[in-house]
């Protein structure tokens, strides 16, 4: 076994501290491996995809390998809340609506068949139990709405630090503020990290060996091992969600907003008054700052040392016109933007393999968030060679030929 310089001695190195990072290097360390969690900038900071203080935990899914990771994640959630003693999702469920059966029938039938709750209610009925939410009705069944209890909000700012405390409760080690520049195979197996800065030691540019080395490093994830892992592209894009204050009519009482389900919202081909949505729409309440809602997926591309920050102006006038048409518990002209990053595959399928050494989690398109501690179970078995189930190593998130090849413009929701 190669051993670490600086006075750093692990059996993996996990480079970047977003939540799929902190999740792997969690579960590294509670099953007893000696884990370095290397992550470039300061704690909490706001350069990546893992910042903000909710995500849906969206159960919605009809393809059997997110199914069976989605359950694995609820499962290790819990886990994590007990371990840590904190409240980490909150059960308020999740609704789906715009375009009815013909639209979610299929997220249905694979939920009801795992023996998870989905209920179909009329637009009326869903506005009459969430009145901060709008819903077209329509459909001559009533089944405008697909309502899923499952469904729960993440605490997502509390849930990333619970992860971090843990990584160092079971002896691991957490450094912030420590650039990875290269990484580096080595012919007799291990491999290389080359850092940037003042290191521990009082040196600079110091060298780590490792066993392996897990790479969630979100967007800069191509920079850094796309010269040495079979990556498929993975774009980066600036997203831009946002806060709406809570109107001050009683669709925005602040108790009933705070246990209003999370939402997902496709458009109605059907329906013309659809036509400006920019793609699926997704949100949340977050209890103090209002409701959050965003566009999935369609943000300008990005390099992301160099962001603007800014809004899209003619994207943000268009979520404000969403608000105004739909989000009846808010204030659609009192929007706080909101900018992170989405790194992407084609399919929106994630990355999650080993080459050689270097093991990889990218490509979250989006939609990772709800996922983090099954996928950095999956990471964690990928790097010690503990194997991974089937279903969280399923074809789509591997680096060959099985994965999806897909044209347009991805569908799906936000996290």
């Amino acid at each position: 076994m190669t051993r670490a310089r600086v006075g750093q001695d692990a059996v993996a190195v996990v480079v970047g501290g977003g939540v799929m990072g902190a999740a792997t290097a969690w579960r590294l360390a509670r099953d007893g491996h000696d884990v370095l969690l290397l992550e470039r900038f300061a704690p909490g900071h706001h350069e990546g995809a893992s910042h903000g203080e909710t995500r849906n935990f969206n159960t919605a899914y009809a393809s059997t390998h997110y199914l069976d990771l989605v359950q694995r994640a609820r499962a290790l959630w819990d886990e994590l809340a007990r371990e840590s003693g904190q409240v980490l999702l909150d059960d308020v469920g999740l609704v789906n609506h715009g375009g009815g059966e013909r639209r979610w029938g299929a997220t249905h039938d694979a939920l009801r068949a795992r023996g998870l709750a989905a209920e179909w209610l009329s637009a009326r009925a869903a506005h009459d139990r969430w009145p901060a939410l709008r819903f077209a009705g329509g459909t001559s069944t009533g089944r405008d709405v697909l309502w899923v209890p499952s469904g729960a909000r993440v605490r997502a700012a509390v849930a990333w630090r619970a992860m971090l405390d843990g990584v160092e409760r079971h002896g691991g080690r957490v450094r912030h503020g420590v650039r990875v520049r290269a990484v580096v195979p080595l012919d007799g197996g291990g491999v290389r990290l080359e850092l940037d800065g003042e290191t521990s030691d009082g040196g600079t540019d110091a060298t780590i060996l490792a066993r392996t080395v897990v790479v969630t490093a979100g967007a800069w994830t191509t920079s850094l091992v796309g010269a040495v892992v079979p990556l498929p592209e993975l774009v980066v894009t600036q997203e831009q969600p946002a806060h709406f204050a809570l109107a001050t009519t009683g669709a925005g009482d602040v108790a009933r907003v705070d246990a209003m389900p999370g939402f997902n919202h496709a458009p109605d081909p059907e329906r013309p008054l659809d036509r400006y949505f920019r793609s699926d729409v997704y949100g949340m309440a977050t209890p103090g700052e209002g409701i959050k809602a965003g566009w999935h997926g369609v943000g300008p591309v990005a390099d992301p040392d160099a962001r603007t920050y800014r809004p899209e102006p003619d994207q943000l006038a268009d979520l404000r016109r969403y608000a105004r048409e739909w989000l009846p518990g808010v204030d659609a002209d009192a929007a706080v933007p909101i900018s992170c990053t989405y790194t992407s595959t084609a399919s929106t399928d994630f990355v999650l393999d080993r080459h050689g050494d270097v093991v990889v989690g990218a490509g979250f398109s989006g939609h990772g968030y709800k996922f983090a501690p099954a996928v950095g179970e999956a990471l964690a078995a990928l790097a010690t060679g503990d194997g991974v189930a089937s279903a969280r190593a399923a074809l789509p998130f591997r680096f060959g030929p099985g994965r999806a090849v897909a044209t347009g413009t991805p569908t799906g929701f936000g996290t």
